[in-house]
């Protein structure tokens, strides 16, 4: 099958109809017109085979995924989800498995209403690569450099979970039943808090959203912002699932360093503490405070009110 018999079966239509795109695929550029007085936000996520994802992984699970991780960066500008293209690399025409990444990927784009609008296929090792835009009502992006010294953190859901879930399918843990499939699905279908990222516009002062566990991520917002903060980790969120199938310090291992996440973590000044349940009430998910700003520029972790250091720093790229 040709590139352009691929593209046409598989992806052309694909997604959510948009009355804000002018031109779609089959041209040499995309064409959108977007709102007044917004900004455009724009991210980019490459997933390569036994990097990002196991060989074996479900087609319909890593064409959801990959739009998901990218669905995630603009949750956490709170950014309302507009278009995409895809460049996917192939080391050879598989149908089916084809047929049942784009079904996972046009789940994706339906639910947020995201266009496909361009891409490009090749020949090669496997890989995903997604550029996604987003709208933003110009000057209230939610950004890392915001935070203040007596900010109060908060994440939303439940922390840990997707990398549980990578460990059991690595055969690291043997969890098996309703626990195991719980944790598998968190990693190959994670949910991006768009919703919960457009309510926090106007009360958050920081935001990033837990892609490489929370011990590396909150530092990002910590050197951005040029703060320290201190956080609780007994405060950590944890499913019931997670409480349930691991001992209460590979439990804090898994919240603290484990990636893939996808919750927002947040801070929010004093003066908005009180509207953030109203703000979020809508968006379905929970959250939770776990710690507060301060000056200086480090991390420290408390355990019943004693230093507590966890055993790696999430995930790195290189």
């Amino acid at each position: 099958m040709k590139e352009f018999k691929v593209i046409e079966r598989f992806f052309t239509q694909r997604g959510q109809a948009r009355r804000d795109v002018e031109l779609n695929i089959g041209d040499d550029c995309a064409l959108v017109n977007p709102a007044i007085n917004k900004s455009i936000a724009i991210s980019c996520d490459t997933l390569v085979e036994n990097v990002h994802f196991f060989a074996d992984i479900p087609a319909k699970a890593l064409g959801y995924k990959s739009l998901a991780v990218n669905l995630s960066d603009l949750a956490a500008m709170g950014a309302e989800p507009a278009w995409m293209t895809l460049a996917i690399t192939l080391p050879e025409i598989d149908e089916d498995w084809l047929a049942d990444f784009s079904d996972g990927l046009s789940e994706a784009a339906q639910y947020y209403g995201v266009a496909l609008v361009g891409g490009d296929t090749t020949r090669g090792p496997k890989s995903i690569t997604i550029t996604i835009n987003g709208q933003v009502p110009t000057g209230k992006a939610l950004t890392r450099g915001g935070a203040k010294n007596g900010d109060w953190i908060y994440v939303t859901g439940t922390l840990g979970d997707s990398a549980l879930g990578l460990d059991i399918l690595r055969g690291k843990q043997n969890i098996k039943g309703e626990h195991g499939e719980y944790f598998i699905q968190r990693h190959y279908y994670p949910t991006p808090r768009v919703l919960a990222g457009q309510a926090l516009r106007s009360l958050a002062s920081s935001a990033i959203d837990l892609s490489d566990g929370f011990v590396s991520d909150i530092g990002h917002i910590l050197k951005q912002s040029g703060v320290g903060a201190i956080v609780d980790v007994t405060q950590l969120p944890l499913s019931v699932a997670m409480q349930a199938s691991v001992d209460s310090e590979q439990a804090l291992g898994y919240a603290l360093t484990g990636g893939e996440d996808y919750e927002l973590l947040f801070t929010v000044p004093e003066s908005q503490r009180g509207a953030l349940e109203t703000a979020l009430a809508h968006s379905g998910v929970s959250f939770k405070q776990v710690g507060q700003v301060s000056t200086g520029d480090k991390l420290r972790l408390l355990q019943d009110g004693e230093p507590f250091s966890p055993q790696n720093y999430g995930f790195e790229h290189f």
